[in-house]
């Protein structure tokens, strides 16, 4: 289910020869979500043929999880100074440990029955 971007992703992909890069604002949308083999993410800017851009993303689980560490290392680095923001990235990041927790539990009580 895509649903609006509640801030703004910027996309870069540079190649010897071209630079594309792709805006998505509050007016784009996105989906985001887990699969067999890692994460999910499509952002789409829609409109017409000059405007549309499309960005689909698959990370595997084990670089997603270094990408998180990474990310842990590096918090207290962050220039963030804006309580709303640290507080959503807080929330979030609790919620997709409670909800690994959740179907780790699950995963558990499987293999015992």
């Amino acid at each position: 289910m895509k649903k609006p971007i509640p801030d703004k992703a910027e996309v870069a992909l540079e190649y010897p020869d071209k630079l594309y890069i792709g805006t998505f604002e509050r007016s784009s949308r996105f989906d985001a979500h887990l699969d067999e083999t890692g994460i999910s993410l499509t952002l789409e800017r829609t409109g017409d043929a000059s405007t549309h851009k499309t960005v689909h993303l698959h990370i595997h689980y084990g670089l997603f999880a270094e990408i998180l560490h990474d990310l842990a290392r590096t918090t207290k680095s962050m220039s963030i100074n804006d309580d709303g923001h640290l507080e959503a990235l807080a929330k979030s990041v609790a919620a997709l440990h409670d909800a690994l927790a959740v179907r780790q539990s699950e995963r558990r009580s499987d293999s015992h029955a």
